[in-house]
């Protein structure tokens, strides 16, 4: 009896077990607004924090306990037990620095790999007058492009047709492969804000119309401010999205618009990919980019482009 109840328990532990050998375990439901920053003074020590809940500070948690990684992406490889941290850190009270005494980064910096999503909202597709695609439409970025929330966006002396592209962004908390749908929120550590950046001329005119070079600049990706969990979000297919340049709204519409949701766009790229903690998803921009205005309008050195997403925060950078 003893030998089958064994191995029922075993059996039972492999049900749950992926196809990589990783067990599907889901990430923490509490409500936490992580960080990654470096002290003022200090620029070269990346820290992981978690936003005070009163709005006092960030809670280091290296500081709060030494055994944690410096960086976002290890943090998340440790999975509960790095979530489970930042909350102990966040209900002590304990390690808060001051927001005037840190600088903030992007949320992750040097995932495996940055998936972004064409042509995924409704009205971005009727802005073009192209059809609604039936399947994801999935390029990417290099890891390379990725910069902090506040820093500057550079202009490259061989393109002139730079444009903005707001988008709702999410990392993989998880490693995983031929994801479910219905699993697929598992995976997910958190979402933020992204800026698209994006070079209309070498996407759509150069290189074969290929999107990447178009798309990867160095810093053609400002994330930020913060990986906001699941759990503090009354439902993300259901926020504000928006774009200003120079204080002036260019767009303005709701992840109700995406066409394909989180948990589908996981599920379709852990098809051809195993996705690892760290790895960043851009979800698809909504109308009113630069190039589809009559006539086109495209950034220059001095504009300054705030991106927003309820709930989450605002990205705000410079052209340089």
């Amino acid at each position: 009896m003893r030998v089958l109840c064994g191995l029922w328990f075993n059996l039972r532990r492999l049900s749950d077990v992926s196809s990589l050998g990783t067990f599907r375990r889901p990430l923490s439901s509490d409500a936490m607004r992580l960080l990654q920053f470096c002290r003022k003074g200090n620029e070269g020590e990346i820290r992981v924090g978690v936003e005070h809940e009163r709005g006092h500070g960030v809670i280091d948690l290296k500081a709060f306990d030494p055994s944690m990684p410096p960086t976002m992406r290890g943090f998340l490889e440790l999975g509960q037990k790095g979530m489970d941290c930042a909350q102990r850190a966040l209900s002590s009270d304990q390690r808060i620095v001051p927001h005037s005494d840190i600088r903030l980064l992007s949320p992750v910096t040097g995932p495996d790999k940055v998936v972004c999503v064409g042509m995924n909202y409704k009205d971005h597709c009727l802005e073009q007058n192209a059809p609604i695609p039936t399947e994801p439409i999935i390029f990417s970025k290099f890891p390379s492009a990725i910069i902090g929330p506040y820093d500057d966006i550079m202009l490259p002396n061989i393109t002139q047709k730079v444009d903005w592209e707001v988008e709702l962004a999410f990392v993989i908390g998880q490693k995983g492969k031929h994801i479910k749908e219905e699993e697929a929120l598992s995976y997910v550590a958190g979402f933020t804000v992204a800026n698209d950046v994006s070079a209309r001329d070498w996407q759509m005119e150069k290189n074969g119309k290929q999107w990447l070079l178009g798309k990867t600049f160095d810093t053609f990706c400002p994330l930020g401010p913060a990986l906001v969990t699941t759990a503090a979000l009354k439902d993300v297919h259901n926020l504000g999205v928006r774009c200003l340049v120079n204080g002036g709204v260019v767009q303005d519409s709701n992840t109700n618009q995406l066409i394909f949701k989180t948990e589908k766009l996981i599920a379709w790229v852990s098809q051809f990919a195993t996705l690892y903690p760290g790895d960043v998803f851009l979800t698809g921009t909504p109308p009113g980019v630069g190039v589809f205005r009559k006539p086109p309008v495209f950034l220059k050195r001095g504009d300054v482009v705030e991106c927003q997403i309820d709930e989450i925060g605002s990205i705000r950078n410079t052209v340089v």
